[in-house]
């Protein structure tokens, strides 16, 4: 299947419902379509290979996506808040193509880039071009390319193509399945992955899709209400602003249904918190990767409520799981030799599926021969299929010879009513190779000492993973997709550059 059907199927069936925007005088979807079809029209004049987004939020996404899949060419959202450099080097491999763009973006390379002519957003939106037949279109061709954050060198493009991205679709949503006045919030980034499938997933529903250009816990608190959104998308580091804000007010959001948070890893402190706060709201933990076109696996709300209820070790641990995977996809644990583990033990994730790429844009397929992919992310099933995953591979800390997980010392750290965030990571140790550091950020407030934060683990966990170094620090270094940037505090730790 092709992305434009499902884009031509939810618009035969719903005709004038809003799909994009406001519920007064947003774009509907017979109105998306049409859209669409004439960005389309408008990028095959110019002949562009390829569709280059380096934009905020709005309606032009979803007209992007599909306008490029109308057209028979990748879409490719980019991260406009990168370094000149950095933005100009990745916009070079992008092109050639037309790139819609962000007001200031112009402005920041007076020379061009070679091959990628830029237009406004409103231009875009009013772009047109003349009747033409239109491209053969083919499940196989490439639907968008998404540049990594390039944390560990230079960004790879992973490349999705139209079959990886409906079949994701197809098997994990109901068609039409949304109430007339359903609507979905979108806050993460347009160069995310949860980005890219809210818009297919909201179509496919049915659901009403509410764009906020730029994050902050105040605006998402006021556009949730304004448009009584149902369902919401948020990464870690929002949901524990939007709580505070929520307590703050007092607010409960009662239009609220379903809240799914992922992008990284979640302290389950803070879904305590939430649970708490909003038990009207079926929360959501959704794991994936880009390379996965979204989601692997899922801790439901009933999940969530069992886990919070129940006095059982293990039941109320699944908290601090990502879920059972999707039942279209196989997961396995892995050891060093490439050898499937068994519940409780710790290796590497892979994943194998229709939805899965695993393929780079100037590299190739990362698959192995029966299509398994290595996630290069940790983590174990318990018993009952429940995945937890402890972060990347390279990540763990060993030290002497035991392997400990960042994550495990992190829930027990945030527990403290002291501690609003923290971070773990290893440092080198001539005694142990390497050694357990924790960069503390505290509550407003609130004072706490190394000394009782090291007990504090100490007995909750043991005394090997109670951290031998303690930082306190205003705030934690944070990707633009809410990921914990941990190999920048390693590097701070290690060569004593950090700040308190």
């Amino acid at each position: 299947m092709h992305l434009t059907s499902l884009l031509e199927i939810a618009a035969d069936a719903l005709g004038d419902r809003t799909a994009v925007g406001p519920h007064d005088g947003g774009l509907t979807y017979e109105a998306l379509l049409a859209r669409a079809r004439a960005t389309s029209r408008d990028l095959g004049q110019r002949e562009a290979q390829r569709l280059v987004a380096v934009d905020v939020n709005s309606q032009a996404v979803p007209v992007g996506i599909f306008g490029a899949a109308c057209a028979g060419i990748p879409y490719v959202p980019v991260n406009y808040r990168l370094a000149d450099a950095q933005l100009a080097a990745i916009l070079g491999r992008a092109a050639p193509g037309v790139a819609v763009v962000e007001p200031s973006v112009p402005a920041r390379f007076p020379a061009g880039i070679s091959g990628l002519p830029m237009m406004t957003r409103d231009e875009f939106l009013l772009a047109d071009g003349p009747d033409r037949p239109g491209p053969d279109l083919d499940p196989e061709d490439p639907a968008v390319l998404l540049f990594t954050s390039g944390t560990t060198g230079e960004p790879k493009a992973a490349l999705l193509r139209h079959r990886h991205l409906t079949s994701y679709v197809l098997e994990t949503v109901e068609f039409l399945g949304a109430d007339g006045g359903d609507a979905a919030l979108v806050s993460v980034p347009p160069y995310h992955i949860a980005g890219i499938a809210a818009v297919l997933t909201a179509v496919w529903s049915g659901r009403r899709l509410v764009y906020l250009p730029q994050f902050s816990p105040e605006a998402w608190v006021d556009l949730a209400a304004a448009e009584s959104v149902t369902h919401a998308m948020v990464v870690p580091t929002m949901l524990g602003r939007i709580l505070e804000v929520l307590h703050e007010r007092g607010e409960k959001l009662p239009a609220l249904q379903h809240l799914s948070y992922g992008g990284g890893r979640m302290p389950v402190a803070i879904v305590e918190r939430a649970l708490d706060h909003l038990p009207h709201v079926g929360l959501v933990n959704a794991y994936g990767l880009t390379e996965t076109s979204s989601t692997v696996a899922v801790l439901g709300p009933e999940d969530h409520r069992q886990a919070i209820a129940s006095s059982e070790p293990h039941v109320r641990l699944r908290l601090a799981s990502v879920g059972r995977p999707l039942p279209s996809l196989e997961v396995e644990i892995r050891g060093p030799s490439g050898d499937a583990l068994g519940a409780g033990q710790r290796g590497e994730i892979w994943v194998r599926g229709e939805q899965v790429s695993g393929e780079y844009l100037e590299r190739g397929a990362t698959l192995s021969a029966d299509g398994w992919l290595a996630t290069s992310d940790g983590g174990w099933l318990d018993d009952d299929s429940y995945l937890f995953v402890e972060g990347r591979l390279d990540d763990v800390i060993i030290r002497g010879g035991e392997n400990l997980s960042p994550g495990e010392i992190e829930d027990v750290l945030t527990r403290h009513p002291a501690v609003a965030e923290a971070a773990v990571v290893g440092v080198p140790s001539d005694e142990w190779g390497e050694a357990v550091a924790a960069v503390i950020v505290r509550r407003a407030g609130s004072e706490v000492s190394e000394t009782e934060l090291r007990a504090w683990v100490s007995e909750r966990l043991r005394s090997t993973r109670a951290p031998e170094l303690v930082e306190f620090r205003a705030e934690l270094p944070y990707s633009e997709t809410g990921k914990l940037l941990r190999r920048v505090l390693k590097a701070e730790l290690a060569t004593g550059t950090s700040t308190t």
